[in-house]
C-alpha cells in the first residue's frame, strides 16, 4: 500500500541470465545447451549482459549521417541496441537509490523489500528481452525448451511470495500443440498472471492455427500478456525502415506493436469468439490507445467489406477492460486524463519499469499518486488506476 492506495505494478522485470535459466531447463535438454553458444555474445559481453542474441539490430546510425548497410543488418551474438547506452553503462537512468542487487535474476526478498520501500502490493514480472529472441532459434524444439526453463524460473521466481508476485506462461505459436499442453501444465499454479504467446514472423495473432491457444486460455481464465522490444525478435512492425537511429527506433516500436496487436484482436474477432480472453500490454505507452482505436473504428467503416462484422466498437473493448494498457508515467499527468477522460477509469494501469533505469525508483507509485489530476477524475479513478483495474484484469487469478 502506499497511502491508503493498493499499487500493482503491471511492468516490472526478472530478467535472469541465460546461465540463470540454463539450471531450470528439464534434464533431457541440458545436452543441446552448446548449440545455443553461437547465440550469447562474445565471453566478454556474457560478463555484462548474458543473453541469448538471436538477431541483434544495433541501430547505430547518427541522425543526419548516411545509412551503413552493415549496421543495419541483424547479427547473431551482436551487441543490443541499448547496451553502453542506458542506465549504469551510459545515462538515462531515475533511480533515486540503486534497486536490490540481482532482483532480475534470483534475489526474490531483495525484491520483496524493494517493494515494501516503494509501496507496491503485486508485482506482474516480464522477462529480460532476450526471451522473445529465442522464437527465432533455427530448430524449435530450441525454442521450446528454452521456454520450459523459463517457465520453471517464473514458477520458482514466483512461488516464494505467490500473493505478490505474477509472471507470464511463455509459449511459441510455432507448435500449438505444445503451446496447449504447456498452458495446461501451469496455469493451473497460482504463479501464473497471464500468458505470453511469441510468434513466429509472419504468423499474425489471429491466425486459425492458434485458436486453440485462446480456447485454453478463455478455459483457464489466462489473459495475454504483451511487452515487446526493439532490437531483435520477434521484430517490430518497419523495424527495417526506421532509418537506423535507436532513439527513433524505441520511440516507435512499443506502440506500433501493441497497435497492431490491438487491431487484429478486435477485427479478428478473438474478442468476441473467446468472452474471457482480455489483453495488457506493458511498456508500450498509453496516449496512442484512444487515438488508435477511435481511427480503426473509422477506418472499418471507411474501408467497407474489408472485416467481419463485430459486436461493439474498436472503442468499447477498451472501455469494458478487455484491452488494457500499462500507463508509463513519463507521458505525465496530462496524457493520462485525456486518456482516461476518452476511455474511462478502467482501462489503464500503473507500471514503473522497476528495476530496469526509466523507473523512478523507489519513487515512482507516490509520484504518480500525487498527480493533481486525481482532483478532477476523482477518487475511484485513482484507486483504478494504482491497482483496481489491475485487480479486475487478473480475475480469478489472484
Amino acid at each position: 500500500m502506499r497511502d491508503g492506495y493498493k499499487v500493482v505494478d503491471m511492468d516490472t522485470h526478472a530478467g535472469p541470465s541465460v546461465e540463470t535459466i540454463f539450471k531450470f531447463v528439464e534434464p533431457s535438454f541440458k545436452s543441446r545447451l552448446p548449440e545455443l553458444d553461437i547465440y550469447r555474445g562474445s565471453p566478454e559481453m556474457r560478463k555484462t549482459s548474458d543473453r541469448l542474441r538471436v538477431g541483434t539490430i544495433r541501430y547505430d546510425r547518427f541522425p543526419g549521417t548516411v545509412p551503413d548497410e552493415v549496421q543495419a543488418q541483424a547479427t547473431p551474438g551482436g551487441k543490443t541496441a541499448l547496451e553502453g547506452r542506458v542506465g549504469r553503462d551510459g545515462g538515462g537512468g531515475h533511480h533515486r537509490v540503486p534497486p536490490q542487487p540481482d532482483v532480475d535474476g534470483g534475489n526474490v526478498e531483495g525484491r520483496i523489500r524493494d517493494m515494501d520501500l516503494e509501496g507496491r502490493d503485486i508485482d506482474f514480472l516480464y522477462p529480460a528481452g532476450w526471451t522473445g529472441s529465442a522464437i527465432a532459434l533455427p530448430d524449435p524444439t530450441l525454442t521450446e525448451g528454452v521456454y520450459r526453463g523459463f517457465n520453471y524460473f517464473n514458477r520458482d521466481y514466483c512461488s516464494q511470495h505467490q500473493d505478490r508476485l505474477k509472471a507470464p506462461i511463455h509459449v511459441t505459436g510455432a507448435n500449438v500443440e505444445w503451446a496447449v499442453a504447456e498452458i495446461k501444465t501451469f496455469g493451473k499454479d497460482k504463479w501464473p498472471g497471464g500468458v505470453t504467446v511469441h510468434l513466429p514472423e509472419g504468423m499474425p495473432v489471429d491466425h486459425p492455427d492458434l485458436d486453440p491457444v485462446w480456447e485454453v486460455m478463455n478455459d483457464l481464465d489466462l489473459p495475454v500478456a504483451h511487452h515487446s522490444i526493439f532490437f531483435e525478435p520477434p521484430y517490430w512492425p518497419g523495424y527495417r525502415d526506421i532509418w537506423g537511429n535507436a532513439a527513433v527506433a524505441r520511440t516507435a516500436a512499443h506502440p506500433w506493436g501493441a497497435a497492431r496487436l490491438c487491431s487484429y484482436f478486435i477485427v479478428g474477432q478473438l474478442f468476441d469468439r473467446f468472452p474471457n480472453l482480455r489483453v495488457t500490454v506493458g511498456e508500450v505507452g498509453h496516449g496512442w490507445l484512444p487515438h488508435w482505436l477511435i481511427r480503426l473504428g473509422e477506418m472499418i467503416n471507411y474501408v467497407s467489406g474489408t472485416t467481419p462484422p463485430l459486436k461493439y466498437k474498436p472503442l468499447e473493448y477498451a472501455q469494458m477492460g478487455r484491452f488494457s494498457a500499462s500507463a508509463e508515467p513519463m507521458e505525465g499527468p496530462a496524457m493520462t486524463k485525456a486518456c482516461i477522460d476518452i476511455l474511462g477509469d478502467g482501462c489503464l494501469t500503473h507500471q514503473s519499469d522497476y528495476p530496469h533505469a526509466e523507473a523512478h525508483f523507489p519513487d515512482t507509485a507516490q509520484m504518480v499518486i500525487d498527480w493533481p489530476i486525481w482532483k478532477d477524475l476523482g477518487e475511484t479513478a485513482l484507486r483504478n488506476h494504482m491497482g483496481e483495474n489491475a485487480i479486475k484484469f487478473f480475475g480469478s487469478r489472484l
